[in-house]
């Protein structure tokens, strides 16, 4: 990705073949398509790296639910919608590498039919183009390919939501993955 602006607005968009984890649970395969904000790429700085800055309030996440994820092969119930609140999404591009690393902060807000609302699930992590692991998950990453195409990964932590139900059925604090396929693109 070479043909980047030494800075402007880039497009962030979000795409299918996505995935989360928690815990010791399946994988979640998740289909963000539709999703993505505007960024800001700053000036290169001496080694080459430019800063990226997401507005929070511009990004939107598509909600996990029965229409964008599933379960070893099964969609999630009618009812069940995790809603995604981004608070931070932030970090840098390397040009000479085409890696991104991002910092993602979130709140995820369960919501099983308006009948159960507990506390939001606190993430803070590091999406990458390289690679990222934990105790429990790792995954690679894959750098922007010609077309801003990358995959970005990162494990957090996950602190205890004061939930005890929830916190009990997670297992929290425990771990989670997040697998964000997406494409980043400089706009015109």
């Amino acid at each position: 990705m070479s043909a980047w602006p030494s800075s402007g607005q880039l497009q962030l968009s979000t795409t299918a073949g996505c995935g989360l984890a928690i815990a010791g649970y399946p994988r979640f395969r998740y289909d963000a398509r539709g999703g993505g904000g505007l960024g800001t790429l700053g000036a290169p700085d001496a080694s080459g790296r430019q800063a990226l800055v997401f507005a929070p309030a511009s990004l939107v996440i598509p909600p996990l639910c029965w229409r964008t994820t599933r379960v070893l092969g099964l969609p999630l119930p009618p009812g069940l919608a995790i809603h995604i609140e981004p608070e931070e999404l932030a970090g840098h591009w390397d040009p000479a590498s085409a890696s991104l690393e991002l910092r993602f902060r979130a709140r995820f807000h369960l919501n099983l039919a308006g009948l159960y609302q507990p506390p939001a699930l606190q993430i803070d992590t590091v999406l990458s183009s390289t690679a990222a692991q934990g105790l429990r998950h790792r995954a690679s990453g894959q750098p922007l390919d010609a077309d801003g195409q990358a995959l970005l990964v990162g494990v957090a932590t996950v602190p205890p939501s004061g939930d005890p139900w929830l916190d009990r059925f997670l297992g929290l604090p425990d771990e989670a993955l997040a697998m964000l396929r997406c494409s980043v693109v400089p706009v015109p």
